[in-house]
């Protein structure tokens, strides 16, 4: 019985309703009820379960996952709070219910994946993974090599040092970047810090995923791009422990002593 067990947020990620992260969310704020009970973080159900959102009861599906690949336009949220204007979920209006895994700036466009796959989300969104993420930024004036150099090794931001990244220069105002995390508001930050305001940022790709289509339209990921994607991030940690740096207990140095030694005697060993 236990094999059936599943922990509720993650249950309920592969409703497609939400994902795990917005799961917990709503597990918190005490929305969610199984078998008309409120539960606890962490709790686990079965198949027999009744579990409800809000009163609506929510059941597993077993059809094929959505993945879209959609170009974001700037000024539109990447938030599933339709209460928010300019709201992704509203804009796109697709007829099943989905989400944006990760976030893009609203003032930036390009693109985002969206889905209502709740399990995939939290292995694309480890910033440890390495996954890597492309940009093309503008900026308000020239760009210098001692720029490139700098933003290529690092740039001091809330409260840490970014990871090195590859950084590119395309044209005198326009640079590309590849970076593997995504820190809040990033390549804007680290522009910032060095004297530059960005004007205009789009991201061209995540991952194996180049951005294809127009500003405002979204397709399909196909079969091979889903199989490659997979793949890709199936090393990926599902949770949050395991993408933390293991940090290792320094080991004792041990020092031998020969018998003729002095320090024989005085340890004892006679």
């Amino acid at each position: 019985m236990e094999e059936n067990l599943k922990r509720l947020n993650k249950f309920i990620g592969e409703t497609g309703y939400c994902s795990r992260r917005e799961a917990d969310k709503l597990i918190e704020e005490g929305r969610v009820t199984i078998n008309g009970i409120v539960p606890e973080m962490g709790t686990k159900v079965s198949p027999d379960d009744e579990v409800r959102i809000d009163g609506k009861l929510i059941v597993e599906k077993h059809e094929k996952p959505v993945y879209l690949a959609f170009n974001k336009p700037a000024g539109i949220e990447c938030t599933t709070n339709l209460e928010v204007r300019n709201n992704i979920v509203d804009y796109i209006n697709y007829p099943k219910r989905i989400f944006p895994i990760g976030r893009l700036d609203k003032a930036s466009e390009g693109l985002i994946f969206m889905t209502n796959d709740g399990d995939i989300v939290n292995k694309i969104l480890r910033a440890r993974n390495n996954h890597e993420k492309e940009y093309t930024v503008t900026v308000s004036k020239p760009i210098t090599d001692r720029f490139i150099e700098r933003m290529g090794n690092g740039v001091p931001i809330l409260d840490t040092v970014t990871k090195k990244c590859k950084v590119e220069q395309i044209s005198k105002y326009i640079f590309k970047i590849i970076l593997t995390q995504g820190l809040n508001r990033q390549i804007r930050r680290m522009a910032e810090y060095l004297g530059y305001e960005v004007t205009a940022l789009k991201r061209i790709r995540i991952i194996n995923i180049s951005l294809d289509v127009p500003v405002g339209r979204y397709r399909d990921l196909t079969d091979a791009e889903i199989k490659e994607l997979n793949e890709l991030i199936e090393p990926s940690s599902k949770t949050e422990e395991a993408s933390l740096p293991k940090i290792e207990t320094p080991r004792r140095k041990t020092e031998f002593i020969k018998r003729d030694d002095p320090r024989f005697k005085k340890r004892g060993n006679y």
